[in-house]
């Protein structure tokens, strides 16, 4: 057994499962790590150590714990310093004059290919380009022109449109940041059975995000939306009240409430607050 720390790779990277070696961090700290034949910078996205099994570790240590393989996880050589975080910045910086140089050469070549970020590892030997497209791109080309000009490892990395509004960041229309951008470590599948459950109307525009995908927050509201259910008449259903027989009109799941139309068109509020959560 042994203590993982899991870290996102540069601004837009991958999560990955590091060895924390002894070394005692937390969530939202800047750490430099060894990555892919270098050193390379990342952020804690986990709130303390993950304790794993090597021979089970795939599904049973957090949000990234498939990507921990057969091969020993490498390792947090420190804390990022401060000069760490200069050349950080450095590298943000240099990242901006490369990313325009790319879309110049991605024009040059004429591909069907939108470029998104680009960054630097920290010890600058690579560059990552990220980019959409509607189908597979054909870019091996451009790989050889930017290896030439930048003298550096390059990788393209196609992304989705939900990667892309992560990068971009935003706000929601409940008017809070996105949650793909503040908090969300990785994208869990979403469903129209879980706007559904939550009674919202199935209207595209009213229950998608700006990447034009169904509301993250739908995925994780969607276990406490069915245990605060549990008990209460579903919309349409016919129902006995004290006060005769009558049609759930709507439902407050948080109130545990219904509202019911009687047969004589009376509308009540019916309390099941003595069926709290399915008891």
């Amino acid at each position: 057994m042994e203590s993982l720390i899991f870290v996102r790779l540069r601004d837009s990277g991958q999560v990955y499962p590091y060895n924390s070696g002894g070394l005692k961090v937390k969530e939202g700290d800047y750490v430099v790590v060894e990555h892919d034949r270098g050193q390379d910078y990342g952020q804690v996205v986990t709130s303390g150590e993950v304790a794993c099994v090597k021979d089970n570790a795939a599904g049973q240590a957090g949000p990234s714990a498939g990507q921990v393989g057969k091969e020993p996880p490498k390792r947090i050589l420190r804390l990022a310093k401060d000069t760490d975080i200069r050349q950080i910045e450095e590298n943000r910086l240099k990242a901006k004059e490369v990313f325009n140089s790319c879309v110049k050469k991605i024009e040059e070549h004429k591909l069907d290919m939108k470029l998104v970020q680009a960054e630097y590892s920290f010890d600058r030997s690579k560059i990552v380009f990220y980019f959409t497209a509607n189908g597979r791109v054909d870019f091996r080309n451009l790989v050889k022109d930017l290896a030439k000009i930048f003298k550096a490892r390059i990788e393209l990395r196609q992304i989705g449109v939900r990667d892309e509004a992560r990068l971009f960041g935003g706000f929601g229309p409940c008017g809070r940041e996105l949650c793909c951008a503040r908090f969300l470590k990785d994208f869990e599948p979403v469903t129209i059975k879980m706007a559904k459950e939550e009674g919202l109307p199935l209207n595209p525009p009213k229950i998608s995000g700006i990447c034009g995908r169904l509301m993250c927050c739908l995925s994780f509201e969607y276990e406490s939306y069915k245990l605060l259910s549990k008990g209460l008449p579903r919309e349409g259903e016919h129902v006995h009240t004290p006060q005769g027989k009558g049609k759930v009109m709507s439902i407050n799941v948080f109130k545990r409430t219904a509202s019911v139309q009687l047969e004589d068109g009376t509308w009540i509020t019916v309390s099941y607050k003595d069926k709290e959560h399915g008891k």
